[in-house]
């Protein structure tokens, strides 16, 4: 029997995450164990290569998508509210430009290979079929069928994220607030 896991996989991920936010797509396993406080061969003995450990990451952030949208809807009283605070959970901790510029430039990098981007698609589906979830129990008479507006809204967040990296400009969760409840203050109306 091994060595009990001193860093569990998670925390290897979250690691990863914040190297991405500060290195962007030139990060190092060494730089990913440096944020976790362990050794490199830790990291490559679990992982084996950052490619592998950027698969992990795309299966590992699927999973915990949905969770981290419902936590942050149920802590909503009101179901628009719920919509707006799970659609926003993907630009948490990524609000100075520096950190959202290496993302993005992560993000370029991942779309460039076939398996990584497969894995980025899937993440997309399952942040649309949440929030479609959610548009469909909310009082929204001017808004889109829910799988249209969960489209929308997924647009309006990820497109206002590249909007703003490229010329920075106040809070960056500031406007996607703004942004989103102007969209979802409209949808409240009937048509």
């Amino acid at each position: 029997m091994g060595r009990p896991q001193k860093i569990s996989d998670a925390e290897l991920l979250a690691a990863c995450e914040r190297a991405i936010g500060r290195w962007g797509p030139s990060f190092t396993l060494a730089q990913v164990a440096a944020e976790a406080g362990v050794a490199t061969s830790t990291v490559a003995t679990r992982f084996g290569s950052k490619h592998a450990l950027l698969s992990a990451m795309l299966e590992f952030d699927a999973d915990a998508l949905i969770n981290r949208m419902r936590d942050a809807a149920d802590r909503q009283d009101d179901p628009v509210a719920a919509i707006q605070a799970a659609a926003l959970v993907t630009a948490t901790g990524v609000d100075d430009p520096d950190t959202t510029a290496n993302h993005l430039g992560q993000l370029a990098k991942d779309l460039s290979d076939e398996r990584l981007r497969i894995g980025l698609a899937a993440l997309r589906a399952t942040y649309r079929k949440e929030l479609a979830r959610l548009l469909s129990v909310a009082d929204l008479p001017g808004a889109p069928v829910p799988d249209v507006a969960a489209r929308v809204l997924a647009a309006l967040v990820h497109g206002a994220q590249v909007d703003w990296a490229l010329a920075p400009d106040g809070h960056l969760m500031a406007q996607l607030r703004a942004d989103t409840a102007a969209v979802l203050d409209a949808w409240r109306r009937p048509r």
